[in-house]
């Protein structure tokens, strides 16, 4: 636990600048409290938002982030926004952690490819992403914001509980650990963790075997970039879904009490 807890914008401006800036500068604003970070898609029309946000000073998650060029996408926009606050010569001192998705990558391709591919496309791309986050945090440009008291902008691991029944329990877990990154794993998950989890080894700054096993997928069939491009829209889809099932209830718990009163 860091301490960081997470407000997302209606999921409904996900396909709308000015409209999510607009929400995120409002909700940091009534909120008041220093350790609350935004959540915006790292979509097309979301970048704009974030690298806006960070300039006003709203501490950002950037969610929905499948693939290493959506990350990289969304650690530019991170990286423009603290810029123009040293250039303007305020505060570079903005958080903001960068929430890729995995598990969703295995369910996306379960029976779909070769047995012993299972359950490791989630692990390669992750991997494929640290090495471009340890690359980009050491690189010239990320050292002069650091200089000047920025922070890191954190690479977080989401959906990190196993779906397939028959994977291991801690298969991500085990697979994620590594030094500058958080992973946001579920109640159960994290209770199998304490019990039996082994996190012995740690992510290694070059990729390791990602890409010989990404190579695999492709002799597989699987395009990783129209693969990413449709998780992310499907999961801008599946946060407006939840937010409308969110306000149904809320309206009907609202219509009971005025009823009862």
């Amino acid at each position: 636990m860091d301490g960081w807890v997470s407000l997302e914008v209606s999921p409904l401006l996900a396909y709308d600048t000015a409209s999510t800036l607009a929400a995120a500068k409002e909700l940091h604003l009534r909120a008041g409290r220093p350790n609350l970070l935004i959540k915006i898609p790292g979509t097309k029309e979301g970048l704009p938002a974030i690298e806006e946000a960070i300039f006003a000073g709203v501490p950002i998650n950037v969610t929905l982030l499948f693939s290493r060029e959506q990350y990289v996408a969304a650690a530019e926009a991170f990286l423009r926004g603290i810029e123009r606050r040293i250039d303007a010569g305020l505060n570079p001192e903005v958080g903001s952690v960068a929430s890729v998705f995995i598990s969703r990558w295995d369910a996306a391709v379960a029976g779909k490819v070769p047995a012993p591919l299972t359950n490791t496309l989630g692990i390669a791309i992750a991997n494929r992403i640290y090495k471009a986050s340890r690359d980009l945090l050491g690189s010239p440009r990320w050292q002069r914001i650091y200089n000047a008291g920025s922070r890191r902008q954190r690479l977080l691991w989401a959906s990190t509980g196993t779906k397939d029944p028959k994977a291991s329990d801690v298969l991500y877990i085990k697979a994620l650990a590594a030094p500058f990154t958080v992973n946001t794993m579920p109640e159960g998950t994290l209770k199998a963790l304490a019990d039996h989890g082994d996190l012995s080894d740690i992510m290694s700054a070059d990729g390791g075997d990602c890409e010989v096993v990404l190579a695999e997928f492709a002799k597989a069939g699987i395009d990783i970039d129209a693969l990413a491009a449709r998780l992310q829209d499907e999961g801008a889809k599946s946060f407006v879904n939840s937010w409308n099932d969110l306000m149904d209830v809320i309206a009907s718990k609202s219509a009971t009490l005025q009823m009862a009163s």
